[in-house]
């Protein structure tokens, strides 16, 4: 999933620097969203693994 992020951002970086600003707004919409969610879910990751 972090890969996914990743790619998305590369995405939004270069539509951004080519002026295609809302693929940019999209793509880094998306990142950000993907990004939060390997977040969450890697502290769920981390709790879990505490009390295990």
């Amino acid at each position: 999933m972090l890969t996914w992020t990743v790619i998305f951002l590369v995405v939004a970086l270069v539509a951004g620097l080519f002026g295609f600003t809302k693929l940019a707004r999209g793509a880094a919409g998306i990142a950000r969203f993907l990004f939060f969610i390997f977040v969450i879910l890697l502290v769920l990751s981390l709790v879990t693994d505490l009390f295990a």
